[in-house]
């Protein structure tokens, strides 16, 4: 019985080892990038978003591999931080890519695909206004502030579904504001500042 138990005892270190370099690296990586994440939302509070984006390539970089709802949340937050450092067209075209995959898997929360379309919606409210400033042609701008109303108006109706008010009257106005954008005349916009995320 003896030598059972020091078998037993010597066999700990091998299965501490085990853990380590197996589990445990994971569970390391999944550590390493929550810090990311709580460094760039700092950053995003101090008012630093291109560093921000930086430590969100860095947690999705060192995310596990079987941690895909939070990559996914992470690359929305990369592409709303992205929007706040002048990086509005690849953020946007993170954004369609991102709904395109949430669309296409079958167990995607509702919640999220609202929140990743609320987001390309704002994305691409931010591109008419500059493609009109630019004096892009009608033709041009017209599709991006007709789909930009159809997300927020998607929006608003899965806000009506949670019942959350403020979304409600957020995503209303939002909708407001679209339709204000694609109806204004351009001398008119010219005199407006420019919207602000």
């Amino acid at each position: 019985m003896r030598a059972f138990l020091i078998f037993l005892w010597l066999l700990v270190p091998l299965g501490v080892a085990a853990y380590h370099y197996g589990p445990g690296q994971e569970r390391m990586r999944g550590d390493e990038a929550d810090g990311h994440l709580a460094e760039a939302r700092q950053l995003l509070a101090d008012g630093d978003a291109s560093g921000a984006v930086e430590l969100l390539d860095k947690a999705l970089a060192t995310l596990p591999e079987h941690a895909k709802d939070a990559a996914v949340r992470l690359r929305l937050e990369k592409a709303k931080a992205m929007m706040e450092c002048s990086g509005l067209p690849k953020a946007h075209d993170d954004l369609v890519a991102l709904l395109d995959d949430l669309t296409a898997a079958q167990d995607t929360p509702q919640d999220l695909i609202a929140e990743t379309k609320s987001t390309l919606a704002s994305a691409k409210y931010y591109r008419t206004w500059l493609m009109r400033l630019e004096g892009h042609p009608r033709e041009v701008w017209e599709p991006e502030i007709e789909a930009a109303r159809q997300y927020y108006t998607s929006a608003a109706d899965h806000a009506k579904t949670a019942g959350d008010a403020h979304a409600i009257r957020t995503a209303q106005e939002d909708v407001e504001a679209a339709i204000k954008l694609a109806r204004i005349d351009l001398a008119e916009l010219q005199g407006l500042p420019l919207p602000s995320q």
